[in-house]
């Protein structure tokens, strides 16, 4: 059998629908995966074993190129010359659900009060019922599994395998990690200002824990911010302009990730890191809560359907209550290396 994911953004949701892989393979060793992604996230799928092909889109250039569109309808129908038994939709918008019809006959994804666009459910053949709110983990899940006969359990997520990658990382990584102080990884940016954590209290834990603390970035924005960080502090390194592959390597090697509601913080999760991850206009459905990974959220209600850009609570967390739950997570990340090594 082989199948079609399609989920093309953005970088946490993609991590978030990764982990049914695994148990995918588990329930039908034979079966042949491939995914469908915008090209800039392509990088968090390489190198996955239970992927056989990555297909990459460029959707978002038609914002600004609307013509672009027959050259991605020509691209679509090309990657469906693999003659596709089952396209599962796991994103739920209309772009993604025109993608999925376009890539095959029969295809899969949730319903019309799943979804917050409901048109895209029109476009599917097999619908898949699962309430909007529920944890964003737990419906990817159930939308990637339930079409082929099986369901992912919350147990088996809770006791997945990591399932991020990284090949041949840049060497001049090593010399960023310190044998003498745990490293930790700060994420200090995020798709919205409002979902930020101020530097400032950043800098605030790196001076209460004292431990090696690296800064990633992604824009001229987020630079900045990791380049005042470091002066504020002596332990505050930021780290340079990295990759997909280069950020999977640095976040598995790290001690504990802590950081805002977005995708590089998600990927602590995935490969079974410790991390905190703090939350203001977004709701903690978006992540699992584990022994080893945290939520710290902000006062603020939150309503799932409809997001507050403006709600900037956030700020207004404690950096205590960060410090607190980074030492508890530090000190039993040290017994546990301590465990494994008797």
């Amino acid at each position: 059998m082989r199948i079609a994911i399609v989920k093309l953004s953005a970088l946490g949701d993609i991590i978030h629908a990764m982990v049914a892989l695994q148990f995918i393979k588990q329930n039908a060793p034979g079966i042949q995966i491939d995914w469908i992604v915008e090209d800039r996230f392509a990088g968090i799928l390489q190198n996955n074993p239970d992927i056989s092909h990555i297909f990459t889109v460029n959707l978002k250039a038609l914002k600004k190129n609307k013509l672009a569109i027959f050259q991605e309808i020509k691209k679509i129908r090309h990657y469906a010359k693999n003659h596709y038994d089952l396209v599962i939709d796991a994103q739920g918008l209309i772009k993604s659900a025109v993608t999925a019809r376009l890539l095959g006959k029969r295809v899969a994804g949730f319903d019309a009060g799943s979804i917050r666009e409901k048109t895209a459910s029109w476009f599917y053949d097999v619908k898949v019922t699962c309430a909007y709110h529920e944890n964003t983990i737990d419906r990817n899940a159930y939308v990637l599994s339930t079409p082929l006969g099986f369901k992912i359990t919350s147990d088996q997520i809770l006791s997945k395998k990591p399932f991020l990658y990284a090949e041949n990382a840049n060497p001049q990584l090593d010399g960023f990690f310190s044998i003498n102080r745990n490293t930790i990884v700060f994420v200090i940016g995020s798709t919205w200002e409002s979902k930020n954590y101020p530097p400032e209290k950043f800098v605030n834990i790196a001076r209460a824990l004292q431990e090696n603390c690296l800064v990633v970035w992604g824009n001229g924005q987020e630079k900045i911010k990791a380049e005042w960080m470091s002066r504020q502090c002596a332990n505050i390194t930021m780290l340079p302009k990295l990759d997909l592959n280069g950020l999977k390597a640095v976040v598995a090697r790290a001690d504990l990730v802590i950081g805002n509601d977005t995708g590089p913080t998600h990927m602590a999760w995935a490969l079974n890191k410790p991390s905190i991850t703090i939350f203001g206009p977004t709701p903690i459905r978006q992540a699992y809560q584990t022994d080893i990974n945290k939520v710290i959220k902000s006062h603020s209600t939150v309503n799932p359907y409809k997001l507050n850009k403006e709600d900037y609570s956030i700020r207004d967390i404690d950096e205590l209550t960060i410090i607190d739950q980074a030492n508890t997570l530090l000190s039993n990340h040290q017994n546990t290396e301590k465990t494994l090594l008797t």
